[in-house]
């Protein structure tokens, strides 16, 4: 089958590498990755999540490089134009309607999200986080989002610009905006930290973020480092799928897939080290959940020196974050607009912004107006959540490996990879063997089917089904053709 030819490329390497590092530095890095550290006891966590990163998180993002790549386009398809070279299954093509759904459905409550920080980033500098404790700000967060015209009025704006640098194109848009943002929200990150050293109470962030207790290491931990280690790569969304579609031939997957991933590791580390100290220095819990951006850090900038202006800073990161992570959920939408309708990236800008402002709003209001419509138990901004992060991504995962791994002819991902013989075979193994477990125990965990603390007889049970399958495997004849490919 002929290639598709591209038409989009990265201007270099650099482009990508920055653009997905701003996919996958998102809201998860710098608000999440902090509270749930926290939570689950620190260094003992990160720990963990370096090993999820390893196991899970670049497999899987190779896998949705080299399917871009080979299918040049959007998730639809791309996956489609794949499956065709390998006269498989038409239905797989679902895989990428899913990726791109999931896609668009986050960015519908992500905005709103992303707002709060565009939001908070004012409210430093204008003197609206005033309080003299946790409590009175989070009277303050509730106030600004029982406000639609003000919890409206953000969202709408992160979703205009998100349009506006989208419409522009691959080069002129997205790289050059990457360019700046992803610079500049690494400037301020490392003057964040070096505030934060200037706290008093640093050596107390450090020894919380690296300092390793066994005891720490439970079941409920293990499975949220497996599970933010897939969702903070923007794995299954459809971005870094799109995104890999741009990249020419001849770079290296492997290489960049390992770049991408330190970097947005040592942002989230970075973001700890900013963050953990200042909590510390002012006597706050740093164990305090989703809260802890939004009205423990406030609190606890106001009671240090210029402590105003680092807050406006570091909101002002958390906003082009954001922003980064907005633009790349969109880009798979607009993409398979422009490919499959020809019209032009300006016009399919606008009719996926015309659709994400509907439903963004409609997710906004469900903390204001529309507060009291819970059907089923959950409004409509929490069942957005649900549906994208408990089952699409990791169903979406899933797939995408068992294809990879298993429906694919060899030669096809062996030739996009270009890895060595035993490269080949170890990424093999990981997406036939590894990853599937690991995503299916993420996704069970999430419906809350899968719970334990501390490990319990199902890992064990996924343990042994594992070993069972690894040495049946092996055993097979062609175990030694194997390592140079299926």
């Amino acid at each position: 089958m002929t290639r598709e030819k591209p038409k989009n490329l990265w201007l270099s390497r650099w482009g990508f590498i920055l653009a997905a590092t701003g996919s996958a530095v998102g809201l998860g890095n710098i608000w999440k990755f902090p509270y749930i550290t926290g939570e689950y006891g620190g260094g003992a966590f990160v720990l963990m999540y370096l090993a999820c990163i390893l196991s899970i998180g670049i497999p899987v993002m190779m896998t949705e490089i080299a399917l871009g790549r080979r299918g040049r386009g959007s998730p639809i398809d791309a996956i489609a134009r794949v499956v065709k070279e390998n006269n498989g299954n038409p239905l797989w093509k679902t895989v990428g309607i899913m990726a791109m759904l999931c896609g668009f459905l986050i960015l519908c409550f992500y905005v709103v999200v992303a707002g709060w920080a565009f939001a908070y980033t004012w409210k430093m500098l204008d003197g609206s986080l005033t309080a003299n404790s946790v409590e009175a700000l989070g009277e303050v967060f509730a106030a600004h989002n029982a406000n639609p015209w003000q919890l409206g009025g953000w969202s709408v704006l992160v979703s205009l610009l998100t349009m506006w640098i989208v419409a522009k194109g691959v080069q002129k848009g997205i790289e050059s905006a990457v360019r700046w943002m992803m610079p500049g929200l690494a400037l301020m990150l490392l003057v964040l930290v070096g505030y934060a050293f200037t706290s008093g109470s640093f050596a107390a962030g450090f020894d919380f973020l690296f300092t390793f207790d066994a005891s720490k290491i439970t079941g409920e931990a293990l499975l949220a480092a497996l599970g933010h280690a897939f969702f903070t790569l923007s794995l299954a969304s459809g971005a870094i799928l799109v995104y890999g579609s741009y990249i020419p031939d001849g770079q290296s997957i492997a290489r960049t897939t390992f770049i991408v991933a330190i970097c947005d590791t040592c942002v989230a580390l970075l973001a700890g080290l900013a963050i953990f100290p200042v909590i510390f220095a002012n006597g706050l819990s740093p164990s305090s959940g989703p809260g802890l951006i939004f009205m423990s850090l406030p609190l606890a900038f106001q009671q240090m020196p210029f402590g105003t202006a680092f807050g406006a800073l570091f909101f002002a990161m958390v906003s082009i974050a954001a922003l980064t992570s907005a633009i790349s959920l969109a880009e798979a939408t607009v993409a398979y607009l422009n490919e499959k309708y020809g019209i032009s990236r300006f016009k399919g800008a606008v009719a996926a912004g015309v659709v994400l402002l509907l439903l963004s709003l409609l997710a906004m209001l469900s903390f204001n107006l529309m507060a009291g419509w819970t059907p089923l138990g959950k409004n409509l901004f929490d069942w957005m959540d649900y549906l994208t992060s408990r089952w699409m991504m990791p169903l979406g995962g899933i797939f995408m490996v068992l294809l990879a791994g298993y429906a694919l002819r060899g030669d096809i991902m062996r030739d996009e990879l270009s890895l060595p013989p035993l490269g080949y075979a170890l990424w093999l193994f990981m997406v036939r063997y590894v990853c599937p477990v690991l995503i299916m125990m993420v996704f069970l965990h999430a419906l809350g089917w899968l719970g334990f603390d501390p490990i319990a007889k199902w890992y064990w049970i996924a343990g042994v089904i594992g070993l069972l399958a690894i040495l049946g495997e092996l055993l097979r004849p062609r175990v030694v053709p194997a390592l140079a490919g299926r």
